[in-house]
Order: structure tokens, then sequence, then C-alpha cells
């Protein structure tokens, strides 16, 4: 059976980068599908811009004309804090026979250690890194001393796109056009979802 890749984050909003990252590493691997994750409640950022609600839409919308792209709300749906190990649990209990793909960038997987109960990852999925150009993964290290999972790294195209940059060049007031997926864009212009933070910029 293909393997399913995970790809979790918190899409604040999803853009091009994102999705380009996500095709390629499912081509490379040939990977049964890409369950896009958007996180609830992230431990790592005090607060998140657009809703959860709000972020899902735009992921469905942004995957829609992509077969192979789905969208599990799971962490959204759940309460507390979002960890990728408990959703991982939660996907191993639903295919224990499936191989697993963690799909992850390189600035993430160099603060993997920093991650909740980290470790266990190892031993739920394999852990794919996408490399942007000039990084390098590193040759030693606690991912490195135990067989517990096995760690694949692929280049792929980088767009340099960042939801931070992003949202600021939203909130500024200009378009996102051709940065994010044209029914992303809509969602975005429509419902103001970072209308907040735009007047809360004005003079």
């Amino acid at each position: 059976m293909q393997p399913i890749g995970v790809f979790g984050g918190t899409f604040d909003p999803i853009h091009c980068g994102h999705l380009r990252t996500a095709y390629e590493l499912w081509q490379e691997l040939e990977l049964a599908e890409v369950r896009f994750v958007p996180t609830g409640s992230p431990p790592h950022r005090p607060r998140l811009y657009a809703s959860p609600e709000r972020r899902v839409e735009m992921v469905r919308a942004a995957v829609a004309d992509q077969p192979s792209f789905v969208v599990d709300d799971r962490e959204v749906r759940r309460s507390g804090v979002s960890y990728s190990v408990d959703t991982l649990t939660e996907l191993r209990r639903e295919f224990p026979n499936r191989s697993l793909c963690l799909l992850l960038g390189m600035d993430a997987f160099l603060g993997l250690p920093n991650w909740h109960r980290w470790r266990e990852l190892l031993s739920l999925a394999h852990i794919v890194v996408a490399r942007r150009p000039g990084w390098r993964a590193p040759s030693t290290g606690p991912l490195h001393e135990k067989p517990a999972g096995h760690l694949y790294v692929h280049a792929v195209t980088q767009l340099e796109i960042s939801s931070t940059e992003l949202r600021s060049l939203i909130i500024a007031g200009r378009d996102p056009r051709y940065l994010v997926p044209d029914e992303v864009r809509r969602i975005i212009l429509e419902t103001r979802c970072y209308a907040a933070q735009q007047d809360r910029t004005a003079p």
C-alpha cells in the first residue's frame, strides 16, 4: 500500500509554497495522499490570525482540485493544545499497517528536539524533510542515534513565500494574487479575515 503523507501547519494562510512542496513530495514518494492538517491551538504560537474554521475553509479551497490532497481537521476539532504526536498516534490506530510520512520543512526539522514527545514521532511515522536550497541536513545528532524511523531528505522547488510576510502584505492592504490560489484569495478578500489586524495598523 502506498504511504500517506501528513502535512501539518497553521496555514495562516495556506499559500503556493505549501502546495508546491506537498505536490512534489506526493510525486517523488508516490504517496497515496497528502493529508493537510491545520493546527488547532499550536504550542509554539501565542495566537493565530484567521479563525480555525476560516483556515480550514482556505485549505479546503486550496486543495479542491487535487484529488490526492485531503483536509484532516481533527486538530481543529480537538480541544486543548495541538501536538503532532497525538495526531500521528490517532492516524497509526486508524492505519495500523500503512506507512505514514510526516512532511516537514528543514527549519521545522532542525527544531524537532523541542517538540512535545518528539522521540515518539519516529516510532509512529517516517520523517520526510523538504530541503530548501542552501540548507543541509545535520549529519549527527539525536535523529541519527537510533534506527527508530526512517529519515528522508528531498530537495524541492522553493517558492520564497512565508505566511508571516504574506499576512503583512495583506494587512498593509496589498493584493495576495499569485501568492495564494485564487479561491483562497477570494476568501481572504471577501471575509476580511485579517481585517482586525489591518484596522489596528491603520493611522
